[in-house]
């Protein structure tokens, strides 16, 4: 994707200052007709499998106020307003809008933990700011742009979650952001289809320091992470400001059937318990943390807005079923976030643990042998109740000779299984990429 802003001034087409003076009239953006807000703009947006200049006319009839389309031919009235390229309109607009606001923006990046890192430090912030923050995953081409436009002259500061999965993204998302502040949260093996290798990886997430540097603004660095560090070192000019459990002299306290979730002392006396599971989660907090009193929110505050963040969507999520005790975590999977969640599994002291994983996607090449490390990891922590889901798992399981673990092509056979052999009194770990939708499974576990 590429992110060369459109002019807007040939003839007979709204420019930039016009569209946005439009824009302040009508705040709202629709995308969608299927959920259309009344008085709103409709942005025509193409995908792979629909065009939406053909929609123009049903979002006008449904209550939108313009239509911003690219094709001429749609045009039946004024309310419908021609510009050349829908998508760089819409990323021209929200970088105008961004400028006009002028206020300080974070931008949060990294191969795991973006978006709980995004929560924790909203509802940190929140405590002292009135903040515009990207809402779900809207981290693209697309999100991104939606989210600064949303919002507004009383957002004092703006928290936007930045994903990729080509290298230029980053580059591309910090041209229409223009962050002063950036994280990146770690540096993993994931979307190696798109990025080529953790090289890519690297280059792609460290575009977000590239612009930091060149810019003049911070980047908040776990100093413990020895990956980032060497990425700050490359770059001289960077400013950064450090944080890591070691600075904030972390203890960890140990998880037991009353207090199943992370708990933790930094600076020797501050008792943080959260409801968050895993010692993974780990830093995403200590950011937070670093970021709040770096921004002047009081500690008691912080502290508490921290204590008080429970996770959503599939997210690091404890939930006690009829039958069962599930640690949901399948919102994504990639290779280092699976092996962190393995690893905190295998240190849950219960009696009866059955592990559910589903396949890593955008693994390229190397999908094979990430998926055969995963089973030797099962191996080593010697777990002998473990079900595969996916055709990349089954491919990895058929060349291991050693332990045989029951595999499933889909969630659906795994729950065509479950209801012939009910699963009681178990703890269960549910991980696996978006695409395999293990969350399906919750229902009947």
């Amino acid at each position: 994707m590429r992110f060369s802003f459109l002019i807007l001034s040939k003839k007979n087409k709204m420019n930039i200052e016009q569209l946005y003076q439009l824009f302040l009239q009508h705040p709202d953006i629709c995308t969608d007709t299927r959920r259309i807000i009344p008085n709103a703009l409709f942005f025509a947006l193409k995908g792979d499998n629909f065009d939406g200049n053909e929609f123009a006319s049903l979002a006008l009839e449904n209550g939108c106020s313009y239509a911003i389309v690219d094709n001429p031919t749609v045009k039946k009235n004024d309310r419908y307003i021609i510009v050349d390229d829908i998508l760089k309109t819409l990323q021209r607009l929200a970088n105008h809008h961004r400028r006009q606001l002028g206020i300080p923006i974070l931008a949060i990046t990294g191969t795991n933990g973006k978006t709980t890192t995004k929560e924790l430090i909203g509802s940190v912030l929140t405590r002292k700011y009135e903040i515009g923050i990207t809402i779900g995953n809207l981290n693209n081409h697309i999100g991104v742009p939606l989210t600064l436009l949303k919002m507004t002259r009383n957002t004092a500061f703006g928290i936007v979650e930045m994903g990729a999965n080509h290298i230029g993204e980053i580059a591309g998302l910090c041209a229409i952001a223009e962050p002063d502040y950036g994280i990146i949260t770690n540096i993993g093996k994931a979307h190696l289809e798109g990025f080529g290798s953790l090289d890519g990886v690297k280059k792609a997430k460290g575009e977000l320091y590239d612009y930091l540097e060149k810019n003049n603004g911070l980047a908040f660095v776990n100093t413990d992470d020895s990956t980032l560090q060497t990425m700050v070192n490359n770059r001289k000019l960077l400013k950064t400001h450090p944080y890591s459990a070691t600075l904030f002299y972390v203890r960890l306290l140990n998880p037991d059937i009353e207090h199943p979730f992370l708990h933790f002392v930094i600076n020797r006396n501050i008792k943080i318990e959260t409801s968050l599971l895993g010692e993974y989660n780990l830093n995403n907090i200590l950011v937070a943390i670093s970021i709040g009193l770096f921004l002047g929110v009081d500690i008691n505050q912080i502290t508490d807005a921290i204590c008080s963040y429970h996770p959503e969507n599939n997210r690091s999520q404890l939930i006690q079923t009829q039958n069962n005790t599930v640690y949901m975590d399948a919102y994504n999977a990639n290779p280092s976030s699976m092996e962190a969640s393995i690893c905190n599994f295998a240190q849950i002291n219960e009696a009866d643990k059955l592990l559910i994983l589903g396949d890593m996607l955008e693994l390229g090449c190397d999908s094979l042998p990430e998926h055969q490390h995963v089973i030797n990891q099962l191996i080593t922590f010697d777990f002998k109740n473990v079900w595969l889901v996916g055709n990349n798992f089954i491919k990895a399981s058929q060349s291991q000779t050693y332990v045989q673990y029951p595999c499933f092509k889909t969630v659906d056979e795994a729950i065509d299984y479950i209801k012939t052999a009910p699963v009681k009194k178990h703890t269960i770990l549910l991980k696996g990429s978006r695409g395999i939708h293990l969350e399906k499974a919750l229902e009947y576990l």
